[in-house]
């Protein structure tokens, strides 16, 4: 039983304050990937555009219910504001505590679904069960049918994970940190095996279910949203080029959903911690996502986007961009010839435009005009493509010239509003001289003696 700094018994209330402040820094909860409608019989649905303070793609904004069971833990991560060492209020809920405040909260409209992570208290399976019990009672006492995200907890006996499988829509494991050494030095109570361990079961008992569902079509679905991970980035000192290849490991080996990236945030004072003087590293954590989707989404490979010798991403480039201004020599793409997998790797073209591109020309030659009906950013584009064999403008296929103008306003290709329209530079328009041009050599030039 928890209790205040006065002795009066936790309400319910201050109980869901704290554990939903102490669930703020994971960030592995997302889009369920899984369509299911009310039965009749329980109490709401399942949709697969979204789950988790994100935006569909109709373009609600929809949310769930984000809490710890408690934020008692036995472990002391350096890194993790809950860890033991830590003085804390803390708190801990009883299943029938988060039944409760999943019910009355979905039936306020203010959720879709739950995300249920927690501390480890006692041991991993013990903590395990209590999770457990929570989802089970959630699903078949309160008859809840909605969204449901758990973490597994590892270390825990893999027939808990089994069953819990089950029930909920997706389960993930946080690899924490990049490398086994890493969370050696941070994370001295947790081991490499012991995550990778639930993170195997999990993809071998999905597989299984795929093979039951043939055979039973009324069969129950074992975590049909899939499984995801979370990384912690800039508390330990892995390059970009390291972290991607674990996530592309990650992918192949375990064919996880998604990995997510956390950028570190310094909630403690500890001497094994990094103190970035900018604060949380933001824009590295959102050129990782990028070049994720780039992974998942547009057939590169990590050794593609980076190599030792470029360990980290360019901050002024996104990597699609950046890997095309590195690869002219695949440049530029006839649009109305390329096939699909040369049109994804066009800076300004995405899956949906690309798809697009490949219907639209089965039936008539494209121009310049039509792209951007389609969907491509021709800002992007315009540097990396012909249609018919022209380019939109006499754009030189130059790097430093291509970057410069990805990357500064000035001397940039200016679009108009019929999107055809842009800055004529001058013979004097180049960002290298470093001293003006006087009157007398303008004249010799017109004249031709320059």
């Amino acid at each position: 039983m928890e209790f205040l700094a006065t002795g009066q018994e936790m309400s319910l209330q201050e109980k869901l304050g704290i554990l939903t402040d102490a669930a703020k820094y994971d960030v592995a909860c997302t889009s369920s990937g899984v369509e299911r409608k009310g039965n009749g019989n329980s109490i709401g649905n399942c949709i697969k555009s979204g789950i988790c303070h994100s935006f569909s793609s109709d373009g609600r904004c929809i949310s769930l219910l984000k809490i710890l069971f408690t934020n008692e833990c036995i472990y002391d991560c350096k890194y993790c504001q809950n860890r033991c060492s830590n003085d804390v209020p803390r708190a801990t809920f009883t299943p029938e505590e988060v039944c409760t405040l999943t019910m009355e909260f979905y039936r306020r409209n203010y959720i879709e679904g739950l995300f249920l992570s927690s501390g480890i208290v006692k041991n991993p399976t013990f903590t395990m069960e209590l999770i457990y019990r929570t989802i089970w009672l959630l699903r078949n006492q309160y008859r809840f049918n909605g969204y449901i995200h758990v973490k597994a907890i590892p270390g825990a006996d893999g027939e808990l994970i089994r069953h819990m499988g089950y029930l909920v829509d997706r389960m993930s494991v946080n690899l924490e940190l990049p490398t086994a050494e890493g969370l050696k030095n941070l994370a001295p109570n947790k081991h490499r095996k012991n995550i990778l361990t639930p993170m195997r079961q999990i993809q071998n008992e999905i597989h299984s279910n795929r093979n039951d569902l043939v055979i039973y079509r009324n069969a129950p679905r074992f975590v049909g949203g899939g499984q995801a991970t979370q990384m912690i980035i800039g508390a330990t000192p892995e390059n970009d080029y390291q972290i991607l290849n674990v996530a592309e490991s990650l992918y192949r080996k375990f064919e996880l959903k998604r990995v997510f990236y956390s950028a570190f945030v310094n909630v403690n004072e500890d001497a094994g911690l990094p103190s970035p003087p900018g604060g949380p590293p933001l824009l590295r954590e959102h050129r990782l996502y990028q070049a994720d989707w780039l992974l998942r989404f547009y057939g590169f490979r990590a050794e593609e986007l980076l190599d030792e010798t470029r360990p980290f991403f360019n901050v002024m480039l996104d990597p699609k961009e950046d890997w095309a201004v590195r690869h002219l020599e695949y440049f530029p793409v006839e649009i109305n010839r390329a096939p699909y997998e040369e049109l994804l790797r066009i800076p300004g073209v995405g899956v949906k435009s690309a798809k697009r591109i490949v219907a639209a020309r089965r039936s008539a030659n494209l121009a310049f005009a039509d792209l951007k009906k389609l969907g491509v950013v021709m800002k992007r584009a315009v540097y990396f493509i012909t249609c018919n064999g022209r380019m939109m403008y006499p754009i030189k296929l130059e790097e430093d010239y291509i970057v410069r103008n990805l990357t500064t306003d000035k001397d940039r290709i200016r679009f108009g509003s019929d999107g055809m329209t842009y800055k004529q530079m001058s013979l004097f328009d180049d960002g290298n001289f470093t001293m003006p041009v006087n009157p007398q050599e303008k004249l010799q030039t017109a004249i031709g003696q320059l």
